[in-house]
């Protein structure tokens, strides 16, 4: 007893300043508003998983947050001798661990479903929670990582659009046609997931790893966050759960010319494979029920008086699982598919990123312009580039008010609706995230892989935080207009007018983080959401609540 006494101890002294966050979490979001401030740096470029996410604090830079448990790597044994070559000083040589949460979340939703970036968890109508812990081990350059999720959703019934699916002949009928999507046909997006309540257990944030040097190869289910977007990213986000993948590639990694000692910035690159699901209420077919899908991301970080500004290009491409071949799985690194490439199997999207962070005066500013679909005819991109094109623009900026409490004003607008050149031009309907040939969409196990708005609508977000040492408020409000291309294109034919059919949901949402003591985290969301619809009875009087509450345990 008195020996696991002591090993507890060195577990808890033992401790190094930095730490393993996953997308989206307390703590990252936290790194990343000192990084706005300069107190740390981004250990990313435009790829990021939670095992990229790390964090390293200068000790000798003081924080909001400093006397709180973010928790921490800790080193439990680690060899005198650090490698005796250069193969073998490219790697740890020791023995690391690094214990997640445990993390509880619940939330309540009054009227419809709500929710984003929150993994497997579908959060109907009702009460949802997930709950998720687990721990990283670090030995020599292998990682391996283990930290699932599961999820409870009450899922009671609500007031949804009549699903676009055809006569009782369709092979949607028996599944997709109850609950299934609105809008284009060819997506598994349900707008609810069955009529009985759902337990999820998912893999989540778990994966064996392999580093040397900035090099890193990996397998598992870690979900990827693309680009700089902190709401709504276009190519891929934490929205949906998570699938099993293969990667490989180069961290956040300096370039200098030799001999001459020139710095060309960072770059970073990170290739990936992996295989979506259909959700349970999509179609009877079960000869389509999987999807490769494959990944680029590449970002390089500018040099000398553009530094701090950093491109990146992001592109996916989705293929049907019963079609692989050596082909499909490499037809990613193509730069320019044509007709007879694939003969629009694959269903493509990619996009540009541009970030310019400049610490000294806490601003940012973001862009990333998207792309669906590729014109083949010569020429057509520079008659028309705005085919199929989806952007998200943002920017935040920190603020002092006193040694104590810090601010920051952020704003972000997303855009994925159909291109104009698509009602006057083409006959068929279209969006953002589907492909007539990807019967699923760009989705995984029915939920959003990229923006958690969906396809085809907007969204203007405005949000206001204050941080102090023991937590944080947030106010904030967002306008979204979900899938209008369903208004454009199936809407129409009822012979309503635009406007008259238009959803609108506008969100009020007040937000508090406090630490209970150092180590347990406290967090209580509420948001009001008016919705301006004329696909129910009541127009304009559906008025929704959310409320949340997130508990976590640092270690």
């Amino acid at each position: 007893m008195k020996k696991i006494l002591i090993f507890i101890t060195f577990l808890f002294y033992v401790s190094i300043l930095f730490s393993q966050e996953a997308l989206k979490s307390t703590e990252e979001e936290y790194y990343d508003f000192l990084a706005l401030d300069g107190i740390t740096e981004r250990p990313t470029l435009g790829y990021r998983t939670l095992s990229d996410s790390v964090w390293n604090i200068n000790p000798e830079k003081s924080h909001i947050w400093e006397n709180n448990n973010l928790g921490k790597q800790n080193v439990l044994w680690e060899s005198e001798n650090q490698g005796k070559n250069w193969f073998t000083r490219g790697f740890f040589h020791g023995f690391k661990l690094k214990v997640f949460g445990p993390e509880w979340f619940n939330s309540y939703n009054t009227t419809a479903p709500y929710g984003q970036n929150d993994g497997a968890l579908w959060q109907g109508k009702g009460y949802n929670t997930s709950f998720s812990t687990g721990l990283k081990v670090e030995s020599f350059g292998f990682e391996l990582t283990v930290k699932p999720q599961v999820s409870f959703s009450q899922n009671l019934a609500f007031e949804y659009i009549t699903p676009n699916y055809d006569n009782e002949n369709s092979i949607y009928t028996n599944k997709a046609g109850i609950y299934g999507y609105y809008g284009v046909r060819s997506l598994d997006a349900p707008q609810r997931f069955g009529n009985k309540s759902i337990i999820t257990f998912d893999f989540g944030d778990s994966e064996i790893r392999y580093n040397w040097y900035s090099f890193t190869i990996g397998f598992g289910t870690q979900s990827i966050w693309l680009g700089p977007a902190k709401l709504n990213p276009i190519i891929h986000s934490n929205n949906a759960p998570s699938y099993p993948k293969f990667d490989i590639g180069i961290r956040k990694q300096k370039i200098n010319l030799p001999w001459w000692n020139i710095s060309l910035g960072e770059i970073e690159f990170r290739g990936w494979v992996g295989k979506l699901s259909e959700s349970d209420f999509f179609d009877t077919d079960e000869t389509n029920n999987d999807n490769l899908i494959s990944g680029l991301s590449v970002s390089w970080s500018l040099p000398w008086i553009f530094k701090g500004l950093t491109i990146g290009f992001n592109r996916t491409m989705l293929s049907k699982w019963n079609k692989i071949s050596p082909y499909t799985l490499f037809e990613i690194y193509i730069p320019w598919m044509k007709s007879d490439a694939g003969e629009d199997e694959s269903d493509q999207r990619a996009s540009i990123t541009i970030d310019y962070l400049i610490p000294k005066v806490g601003f940012e500013i973001y862009l990333e312009w998207a792309r669906n679909d590729f014109q083949t005819a010569d020429g057509n991109f520079i008659r028309y580039p705005f085919h199929t094109q989806a952007w998200t623009v943002g920017s935040q900026k920190s603020f002092d008010l006193s040694d104590k409490i810090k601010g920051k004003f952020l704003i972000e607008i997303s855009y994925l609706e159909c291109s104009h050149d698509y009602m006057t031009t083409y006959e068929w309907y279209s969006t953002f995230y589907a492909h007539h040939k990807i019967t699923q969409g760009y989705t995984n196990k029915g939920q959003w892989l990229g923006s958690g708005i969906g396809t085809g609508g907007n969204s203007q977000f405005f949000g206001f935080e204050l941080l102090y040492p023991r937590g944080k408020s947030t106010l904030s409000f967002q306008r979204i207009n979900p899938d209008l291309d369903y208004i454009y294109y199936v809407a129409p034919d009822r012979q309503d007018s635009y406007a008259s059919k238009m959803n609108t949901l506008l969100i009020y949402n007040f937000e508090n983080l406090f630490f209970i003591t150092n180590n347990i985290i406290f967090d209580f969301c509420f948001k009001y959401i008016h919705e301006l619809s004329a696909n129910y009875e009541e127009f304009g009087k559906r008025n929704r609540l959310y409320f949340s509450l997130n508990l976590k345990y640092n270690i």
